[in-house]
C-alpha cells in the first residue's frame, strides 16, 4: 500500500509539470471563447488529482515521497500530512469555483486575445504552485513555489495594466511579496549553515537546540507579510481591489492563507517558548483583527472594504493560533485544540465566505463599473440573486448562525472563555481583554456589512449608470450557488467539518491526543444554534412565501423612499456609506484619519455658499510609516541625482575615474 501511495504523489509531481506544459502550449493558440473552458478543465483535473491524495492522507495516514531534484536541490522531500491535506483540499475548492466564475467575468475582456490567454495560463500557475507549497518540504525548492506563487498572483493582479493605479497596487504587492522572500531565505539559510540541510524536518533539529524566538520571528514576518497580519498588511488594500474579482477571491481566499499555512507549518516544529509566541500572537492578531474592521467600515470602495475585513479574519484565525499555542505551552489540551482546530476552520470559512462576497462584489462591478458605494443604491431589484448572496455571505463573515462563520467563532470564544477561568489574575484578564475586542469586532463587522449592504442594494440609485444593471449570466452565478450550498451545510451540520479539524489540530501537536468529552461536548451547542436559526429562517421563508400569495392578487403601490409628507423628494435625501459611518468613524479618529478636500460648513454660519466636498479615510499604517520611509528613500535617491545630469563630458570622466580606479586596484594586488 505504502509504495502504491509513493506512486501516486511522484505521478502527482509530474502530472503537474505536464499540466502546465499543456496550458502553457495551448491556451495561446484556441478561439478566445475557450480559452476560459480549457483553463477551468485544467484546474479542475489538478484538483481531482491533489485532492483524491489530500481525502486519502485524512482518512489514513501521511504520506511521503523523495523527488529528486538534480545536483542544486538534491533530494527534495514530498510530504502530505494532515495539515497539507487542509490546505490542499481548500485551495482546490476555491480555485475551481474561481475558474467558473472567471470564465463568465472575462467575456468582456474576450478583445484580448493575448492578455487573456496570459491569464489563464498564469491561473493554472497559480493553482498548481499554491498546491506545491502545501507538499514540498525542502527549503530552496519551497521557495521557488512560493516565488512562483507571487509572481503568477501579481501578473493576475495586473491583468488591466493599462491603468496606473492598478500597475501600482501590482508593484506594491510585488515588493512587500519579496520582502517576505528576503526573510523566509533568511530563515532557510540560517537553518541550513546551522543543520547542514534545507528539509523542513530541520527546523524541528535546530529548535532543539537553539532558542527558538529569533527565528520564529523571521518566518512569522515573511508568512505574515503573505497573511496581512498588521503592520505587514498594506498590500492588501491595494491589490485586491486591482484584480479581477475572481482573482481577488482566490487571494483573499487561499493565497493569503498560505501565509497562515506557513506559520503554522513553522509552530509544528517548536518545542518551547510557546506560552511567550503565543500571547505575541495572539494580541498582534486581536490588534490585527480590529484594525481591520475598524477601516472596513469606513471606506466607500466596496472591494477595499472586503480587503480590510480579510485582514480583520486573519486576526481572528492568528488568534486561534495564539490559544492553541498558549494551550501546548502550559498543558491544557482543551485551549490547545479548540484554539488550533478554531483556526484551521476559520481558515476554511473565511475562503468561503470571503470568495462568495468578492464574486458578488465582480457581478455589482460588471454591472455599473464603479466600486464606490456612494455611486449605487437599489441593486436589489435589478440583481436579486447577487443581492441574496451578498447578504448571506455578510451574515457568514459576522459569524451569525446557521452560517459556517459561527462555527469557528464559537470556537475561538470558547477558547478565550477556557482561558478567562485561569487562576493567573493577568493570564486571566489579557483573555477578558481580547474576548470582549473580539465581540467589538463582530459587531463592527455587522455595521460595515449593514452598511455596504444597505448602500449598494437598498434605496434609489444614487447616480445615473451609463447602462441598465441586470442579474449576471448563470455560470456567473453557480460558483456562488456552491459556495452558498457548502456554507449552510457546514452551518448546520458542523460535526461534519469539526471532527477533521480536530483531528488536524492534535496532529499540529506532534502527538494523538484523546478527546475528552468536554471538547467533544461543544458540538452539540453548536449543532443546537444552527438548527434553531434554520427554523427560524425557515419559518421566516413561509411567512414570506404566505405574504407574497395573499398580496399577489393586489394592486402595488411604489413610492420614493423617505417621501412622508415631502413632494418633491431626491435621491440625495438618502443615507449615505459616508453619513452612516460618519459617527463611528468619529470616535476611532486617531486612527480613522479623515482627509478633507474643503472644511465642512460652520453650523453658525446661516447662508453658506455653495461648494462640492470631498473626503476619504487614510490608512493609518501606510500614512505615517510607509509614505513617511518612502518619501526618506527618495530623499536619500534624489541626493545623488547629480551623477545623471545629462552632460557627456561628465560621463566620459566618470569612466576614466572608473579605469584608473581599475589599474590602482590591480597594481595594490587589491583584484
Amino acid at each position: 500500500m505504502k509504495e502504491t501511495t509513493i506512486m501516486h504523489i511522484d505521478i502527482l509531481i509530474w502530472f503537474f509539470f505536464i499540466t502546465i506544459g499543456i496550458a502553457v502550449f495551448t491556451i495561446p493558440f484556441l478561439p478566445s471563447k475557450i480559452k476560459s473552458v480549457v483553463a477551468f478543465f485544467l484546474v479542475l483535473i489538478i484538483a481531482i488529482a491533489s485532492s483524491i491524495l489530500a481525502i486519502n492522507v485524512l482518512t489514513a495516514s501521511p504520506i511521503e515521497e523523495v523527488f529528486y531534484g538534480g545536483s542544486v536541490f538534491g533530494s527534495i522531500p514530498l510530504r502530505i500530512d494532515s495539515l497539507s491535506a487542509w490546505f490542499i483540499l481548500m485551495v482546490n475548492f476555491t480555485c475551481v469555483n474561481g475558474a467558473i466564475y472567471g470564465i463568465g467575468y472575462m467575456k468582456s475582456y474576450s478583445d484580448q486575445k493575448a492578455n487573456s490567454a496570459l491569464h489563464w495560463v498564469l491561473y493554472v500557475l497559480l493553482h498548481v504552485a499554491i498546491v506545491s507549497v502545501c507538499i514540498i518540504q525542502n527549503g530552496l525548492a519551497f521557495l521557488i513555489a512560493w516565488e512562483i506563487m507571487s509572481i503568477s498572483a501579481f501578473l493576475l493582479v495586473i491583468f488591466e495594466h493599462n491603468k496606473p493605479e492598478i500597475l501600482k497596487a501590482g508593484l506594491n504587492y510585488l515588493v512587500q511579496a519579496h520582502i517576505g522572500v528576503v526573510f523566509l531565505s533568511i530563515g532557510f539559510i540560517w537553518v541550513f549553515f546551522s543543520e547542514n540541510s534545507f528539509d523542513f524536518s530541520s527546523i524541528a533539529s535546530f529548535f532543539t537546540h537553539h532558542s527558538p524566538k529569533l527565528l520564529f520571528l523571521i518566518f512569522f514576518i515573511g508568512f505574515g507579510l503573505k497573511a496581512g497580519f498588521i503592520p505587514l498588511h498594506t498590500w492588501l488594500p491595494h491589490a485586491h481591489p486591482a484584480a479581477p474579482s475572481h482573482i481577488s477571491g482566490v487571494m483573499s481566499g487561499v493565497v493569503i492563507k498560505m501565509g497562515i499555512y506557513g506559520i503554522l507549518r513553522v509552530i509544528t516544529y517548536l518545542k518551547t517558548d510557546f506560552v511567550l509566541l503565543g500571547e505575541s500572537i495572539l494580541a498582534l492578531s486581536t490588534l490585527t483583527a480590529f484594525y481591520g474592521i475598524l477601516n472596513a467600515a469606513v471606506v466607500r470602495d466596496f472591494k477595499r472594504m472586503l480587503a480590510f475585513c480579510s485582514i480583520e479574519n486573519i486576526g481572528i484565525i492568528g488568534m486561534g493560533i495564539g490559544l492553541g499555542m498558549i494551550g501546548k505551552g502550559i498543558d491544557n489540551q482543551y485551549l490547545m485544540l479548540i484554539g488550533f482546530a478554531g483556526a484551521l476552520l476559520h481558515t476554511l470559512n473565511h475562503s468561503l465566505y470571503k470568495s462568495l462576497l468578492f464574486f458578488t462584489a465582480g457581478n455589482i462591478y460588471q454591472q455599473t463599473h464603479t466600486r464606490n458605494m456612494e455611486h449605487l443604491g437599489g441593486l436589489i431589484k435589478k440583481m436579486p440573486r447577487t443581492a441574496f448572496f451578498f447578504l448571506c455571505g455578510s451574515l457568514a463573515i459576522g459569524g451569525l448562525p446557521p452560517f459556517n462563520g459561527f462555527i469557528s467563532e464559537f470556537l475561538i470564544y470558547s477558547g478565550l472563555l477556557e482561558g478567562v477561568k485561569s487562576d493567573n489574575v493577568q493570564f486571566s484578564s489579557m483573555m477578558m481583554m481580547c474576548m470582549a475586542s473580539l465581540a467589538i469586532v463582530g459587531g463592527i463587522s455587522i455595521l460595515a456589512f449593514t452598511k455596504t449592504f444597505g448602500t449598494i442594494f437598498l434605496g434609489s440609485p444614487r447616480v445615473a449608470l451609463h447602462h441598465k444593471p441586470k442579474e449576471v449570466s448563470l455560470i456567473m452565478q453557480i460558483p456562488s450557488f456552491l459556495i452558498l450550498l457548502v456554507i449552510l451545510v457546514l452551518g448546520i451540520f458542523p460535526n461534519l467539518i469539526f471532527s477533521p479539524a480536530l483531528a488536524v489540530a492534535s496532529n499540529l501537536s506532534g502527538t494523538t491526543i484523546a478527546l475528552s468529552e468536554k471538547i467533544l461536548s461543544v458540538s452539540p451547542t453548536m449543532v443546537m444554534a444552527g438548527r434553531v436559526s434554520l427554523l427560524f429562517i425557515i419559518l421566516a421563508a413561509v411567512v414570506f412565501f404566505i405574504r407574497t400569495k395573499v398580496l399577489a392578487s393586489k394592486i402595488s403601490a411604489y413610492h420614493p423612499t423617505w417621501g412622508n409628507a415631502y413632494v418633491a423628494p431626491n435621491v440625495r435625501m438618502q443615507y449615505t456609506a459616508k453619513s452612516f459611518s460618519k459617527s463611528f468613524a468619529k470616535l476611532f479618529s486617531y486612527i480613522l484619519i479623515e482627509k478633507k478636500r474643503y472644511p465642512e460648513i460652520n453650523s453658525t454660519k446661516i447662508f453658506p455658499e455653495s461648494r462640492t466636498f470631498h473626503s476619504n479615510y487614510m490608512e493609518f499604517f501606510e500614512n505615517n510609516f510607509i509614505s513617511n520611509m518612502n518619501k526618506r528613500i527618495f530623499a536619500f535617491m534624489n541626493s545623488f541625482m547629480f551623477i545623471n545630469n545629462g552632460k557627456t563630458q561628465m560621463y566620459v570622466l566618470y569612466g576614466f575615474f572608473f579605469i584608473i580606479i581599475l589599474l590602482v586596484a590591480t597594481f595594490l594586488t587589491v583584484l
